[in-house]
């Protein structure tokens, strides 16, 4: 047969339906697969039902994060939940959006055909997962808001690349958005079965400061973190790691393989050309390498940019925000104590979990034998915790550099404002924060020293007002915190 006189296929309304039956099977049988929706619930799945039901104030919610962080599974939890607080089947829809024959048709179709079926005065549950595969969708949202169509909407996305390029005014008192992190370190000992109770407060100083009376025991929780920070905090991953005990060469490898090729690849390949006019996705590949190579530190952009054939400074601050906003990495400012003087000079580098850093390099074994590179994943361990936290507060965070001095992490929250350095022992200088506090009045009392093996203290006058944190209290501290953040901007 000729090349020129190929056979062509057009889907039929049965090709629709058969996808309509997959992606649905409890319209069917009332269930949805175990499969689909595990038994272990992160926080979104145990408040994302309540926030559907209660729809008050009236919003649809946007599920953004990073791939495999339990974005879908949430959202068939919800559906689970739903089903069992007795909404009726044909009220629950789900939409997969980068399906082949789904993007091919408007969402305002979409919706049309799914509020026929529905059948119901009261609204119908539409889940759409990948929304931001739909062609305008940002517009149908708004049209659906505004026209007060019978829906109550959860979408997820992988990216905020498509929200951000997209109208923003659209979804200005119609959306929320809904930052789900990789597991935080409090979350993974739930599901190991070793939780540890913080006695969270109203603010991160004072849940430290709680932490800290309570005399919290983190004696016994050096190797769960270590599993854990080698791992990455992504459900599939830690529950199989979890079934398979003992073996943690192989668990560990094959992390690495899983991350590369979903979180990475698909993210370089897929999510940001989707959205970017991206003329060379190996460069971009090679720019995440590099930046996996020198990661915790200093950006210097002019030298990064010579070592990839004299990439242009413009497309580095381009290529290095489409990763950015792929929840791959993000980059802390100096801090300076004005916001008019905040300049992009100076960033600072980590990545969303150093578990995606090392599957990027494929570092196989090696962090296990090397203890300065241990030292940089603690740090972006810390940094990740802290940047989930200030995801549901809305607090900035900066590191801090002046000559030779430097602190780690700052969170500058307006009322009670922290720093951190993180060392690798508990002889690890303080001259760092003694001087931010010096150059920074409002965070004297308020630095702290982090390190595994310290016991904890307040700042205070014996210290020179220098605090001192273990490793595992603050990444406890900050768990807690961001949960109950995050549970609150829900409302519920």
């Amino acid at each position: 047969m000729s090349r020129h006189h190929l056979p062509t296929w057009s889907p039929s309304i049965g090709d629709y339906e058969q996808v309509f039956r997959e992606q649905n099977p409890w319209q069917h049988d009332g269930t949805v697969p175990d499969a689909w929706a595990r038994e272990v619930e992160r926080p979104l799945a145990r408040a994302l039902w309540k926030r559907l039901r209660q729809a008050q104030p009236r919003r649809f919610q946007l599920v953004l994060g990073p791939r495999r962080v339990g974005k879908t599974t949430a959202m068939y939890q919800t559906v689970k939940r739903l089903l069992a607080e007795g909404i009726p089947r044909h009220r629950l829809w789900w939409l997969r959006l980068d399906h082949p024959l789904l993007m091919e048709i408007s969402l305002g179709e979409l919706a049309r055909t799914i509020r026929e079926r529905a059948k119901a005065d009261d609204p119908a549950y539409l889940f759409l997962d990948e929304l931001t595969y739909a062609d305008k969708w940002d517009l149908w949202l708004k049209t659906f808001y505004d026209e007060s169509w019978p829906f109550r909407i959860v979408g997820t996305s992988s990216s905020t690349a498509a929200l951000r390029t997209r109208r923003l005014e659209s979804g200005v008192g119609r959306w929320e958005e809904q930052y789900l992190a990789p597991y935080l370190f409090t979350e993974y000992l739930d599901l190991v079965g070793h939780p540890v109770a913080v006695p969270v407060q109203s603010s991160l100083s004072e849940t430290i400061d709680a932490c800290i009376s309570a005399n919290v025991n983190v004696g016994e929780l050096a190797e769960s973190r270590r599993r854990f920070l080698l791992t990455g905090g992504f459900p599939e991953l830690l529950l199989d790691a979890k079934d398979r005990r003992g073996d943690e060469q192989s668990i560990l490898l094959q992390s690495q393989r899983i991350l590369r090729n979903d979180a990475v690849e698909r993210a370089i390949y897929k999510d940001i050309p989707q959205v970017f006019d991206v003329q060379s996705p190996k460069l971009l590949e090679r720019l995440l390498y590099t930046l996996a190579g020198q990661f915790t530190g200093i950006l210097s952009p002019k030298t990064i940019c010579q070592g990839l054939d004299n990439l242009s400074q413009p497309t580095f601050d381009r290529y290095l925000s489409y990763l950015e906003r792929a929840f791959l990495v993000f980059a802390l400012e100096n801090y300076s104590g004005s916001e008019a003087s905040k300049q992009k000079r100076g960033r600072k580098l980590y990545f969303i979990d150093g578990a995606v850093r090392n599957a990027a390099l494929q570092r196989g074994l090696g962090p296990l034998n090397d203890l300065s590179e241990m030292g940089l994943l603690i740090e972006n361990l810390v940094a990740g915790h802290l940047h989930a936290l200030s995801q549901q507060t809305q607090v900035r965070i900066y590191h801090w550099r002046q000559g030779n001095e430097e602190v780690d992490l700052i969170y500058d929250h307006p009322e009670r404002p922290l720093a951190f350095e993180i060392g690798s022992s508990a002889s690890h200088h303080r001259r760092g924060l003694r001087a931010f506090q010096e150059r920074f009045p409002r965070f004297r009392g308020r630095v702290f020293l982090v390190a595994a093996d310290l016991a904890p203290s307040s700042p205070s006058e014996k210290n020179r007002h220098v605090g001192t944190l273990p490793l595992d209290l603050l990444l406890l501290a900050l768990g807690g915190q961001a949960e109950k953040e995050f549970m609150g901007r829900l409302a519920v």
